[in-house]
């Protein structure tokens, strides 16, 4: 059985060590604590665009070309994601490359430069995301859903920001928000594979000895309230009609939630769900559903 190893030093950085001696391969995972729930309303979108921007030059690594050269050249698998909570920056490969790997992680993590010629050039590339995304009705549906939920509030906001606030962000932008909060108290580094925790901790006191130190941004308070039925229809040509249909229901650690998974899975999870068997099966009117 698997057993993680936690680790908090005194500046507030949590490490976390998965040792698997039978693994050829090392994963190196850092996260921060921030997302699309800690932005203002007017730099919505930043967390995701700050991580594309981490990728475009560090103090070491000017360019993104000689970072993804770098990383190609070891063979790994590597990419970044950004959630509304969090945002993460990883490598997966070979484990006789575990420093180089991890050099390479926390450099862009804790070393970027947001060149402004890059900057310019990125918007592009994020507002063509955003296109992407609208124009996958069955991605984009949960977007919406999210937003009828919540409303104009952080927790109500897409990951990727609006196309107007993307265009009118500025280098001072990401440097503040990393400031605040790309921090020590905020920041997790896990680690699983064919390393040891001892091994990870070296390299730990010799890249993040300097990582900032003061309190990280906190997360609005959500406003999660409704008395009454909520809709929200968004028109585009398509030949489908992509639709959700949700109840609030319990928090994240509530003990019920067991049992609303097992609710989810009878009317919607497998060719044998009641609203499968129904809507395709009986009907012949979807190609999927789920609950």
């Amino acid at each position: 059985m698997l057993k993680a190893k936690k680790k908090i030093y005194k500046n507030g950085l949590r490490v976390v060590t998965i040792p698997m001696k039978d693994n050829p391969t090392v994963t190196v995972l850092v996260l921060v604590g921030t997302g699309s729930d800690y932005e203002p309303k007017e730099i919505n979108g930043i967390s995701h665009f700050l991580e594309h921007m981490c990728f475009k030059g560090t103090t070491k690594r000017p360019s993104v070309q000689v970072i993804a050269h770098e990383l190609d050249s070891l063979g790994c698998q590597y990419n970044a994601f950004t959630g509304s909570e969090y945002t993460g920056y990883y490598a997966k490969g070979d484990s006789k490359n575990f420093k180089q790997m991890f050099d390479i992680v926390t450099d862009v993590y804790l070393n970027s430069t947001f060149p402004e010629a890059e900057m310019e050039k990125e918007k592009g590339v994020i507002v063509e995301e955003i296109n992407m995304y609208e124009d996958m009705p069955a991605s984009h549906v949960q977007d919406l859903f999210t937003e009828v939920l919540y409303g104009d509030q952080p927790a109500g906001r897409s990951t990727l920001g609006t196309k107007e606030n993307i265009y009118k962000m500025v280098r001072d932008n990401f440097v503040s928000y990393k400031k605040i909060h790309y921090v020590a108290e905020n920041t997790v580094v896990i680690v699983s594979g064919n390393t040891t925790s001892e091994e990870v901790y070296k390299e730990i006191t010799k890249y993040f000895k300097d990582v900032p130190v003061n309190k990280s941004g906190k997360k609005p308070k959500t406003k999660d309230s409704q008395d009454k039925p909520n809709i929200l229809i968004k028109y585009k040509e398509t030949d489908q009609t992509h639709f959700v249909l949700g109840v609030r229901t319990f928090d994240l650690f509530d003990k019920r939630n067991t049992t609303l998974s097992m609710l989810a899975g009878v009317l919607g999870a497998g060719m044998s769900s009641r609203l499968f068997t129904k809507l395709r099966e009986e009907m012949g009117v979807a190609y999927y559903v789920r609950a």
